[in-house]
């Protein structure tokens, strides 16, 4: 089979095309023919050896997202058989083996969730990581619900900075599912198409207003949950429109600014900071998120695509080098690896 791998952290030269034995599953795993691989900033970051999933030595498959069909199914395995559809999520966390940038992965069947017929293999690819984190971020909270739903947030209003990156377009759609009210901030028109498209109900262009006058506005009480990609450049701002109880769910800092929290007004607030890592939240958050993903995909809720705010952009299995320079030059929308002919 033809796989990318890379033997040595660096930049995107690292990575080659060559050919595989193709695997056989174990205990507890399956062997996917992967239809398309999903590139996400850690797959570029662990490629590069830095960030939270950093690669491990030796030769290493990227991608942690894809989906596919079930091709093989190893001992002890209950609810998959051959030929289910499939998406994928962290499949090579602790396993550099099973990234998704082959024609075969072999997966844990707890990293794997079954695809409804109605959902394309571009948006299984396209789940994983970031609707994941933002089921996570949107599940969180002290007076929220554990599980999302049609009605689940409602009458909640949902901040989620950033609606126009992949995780900001998961986070508008499953909070717009669950029922809530969401505002999402961009930094320009073009993104707040985007972040409109996808479902957002208030856009707030915060280089061009004060957004946190422009948000007490449209929420007056405070926001319940701020879903952060930015946690330092944004915590004045987080805490600024949030109430009592209110949650703010991080899961990124980009620009990497110093997290400073005004004590005093949290502490009266009872305000929660909750930091948020898929890789380590537990098999329980895992297969909740997995099953209320799938119930949003296979409603509808979660779409890709330049009407849906998400705009995709795609590369054949030889140009993956090409496809991680993308994400890592901070490409709007989602990058996408043909792997397999449907």
């Amino acid at each position: 089979m033809r796989a990318i791998v890379h033997r040595l952290p660096g930049d995107s030269s690292m990575l080659e095309l060559t050919e595989r034995d193709i695997p056989e599953p174990g205990s507890g795993e399956l062997r996917v023919r992967v239809v398309v691989s999903g590139v996400n900033p850690t797959d570029w970051k662990s490629r590069r050896g830095t960030g939270t999933a950093a690669a491990a030595a030796g030769e290493s498959v990227p991608n942690q997202d894809g989906a596919g069909i079930v091709d093989a199914v190893g001992e002890g395995i209950a609810g998959f058989a051959w030929g289910d559809r499939v998406w994928l999520a962290i499949s090579a966390w602790q396993r550099p083996a099973s990234g998704t940038a082959q024609e075969f992965t072999i997966t844990l069947a707890d990293r794997a969730f079954p695809l409804p017929d109605e959902v394309t293999f571009d948006v299984g690819a396209s789940l994983g990581v970031p609707a994941v984190t933002a089921h996570r971020a949107l599940t969180v909270s002290e007076d929220g619900p554990a599980r999302l739903h049609p009605g689940a947030l409602a009458g909640k209003t949902v901040l989620v900075a950033g609606g126009a990156g992949a995780v900001g377009h998961a986070a508008i759609q499953l909070a717009r599912w669950a029922g809530a009210t969401v505002i999402t901030t961009v930094s320009s028109a073009d993104k707040g198409a985007l972040a409109e498209a996808a479902g957002a109900h208030h856009v707030v262009n915060y280089r061009e207003t004060d957004a946190a006058e422009r948000i007490r506005a449209i929420a007056p009480g405070g926001v319940d949950l701020v879903v952060e990609v930015a946690a330092g450049a944004n915590a004045e701002l987080d805490q600024a429109v949030t109430h009592e109880r209110s949650t703010i769910a991080s899961y990124g800092n980009d620009g990497g600014a110093p997290v400073t929290i005004d004590f005093g007004r949290a502490i009266m607030h009872n305000l929660r900071y909750q930091f948020v890592l898929i890789y380590t939240m537990g098999a329980r958050a895992w297969a909740a998120a997995g099953e209320d993903v799938t119930a949003a995909a296979r409603d509808g809720a979660l779409v890709i695509g330049d009407g849906a705010g998400l705009p995709v952009h795609r590369y054949p299995l030889e140009q993956t080098a090409a496809a991680h320079d993308a994400v890592e030059a901070g490409t709007v929308g989602k990058v996408l690896i043909d792997v397999a002919s449907r």
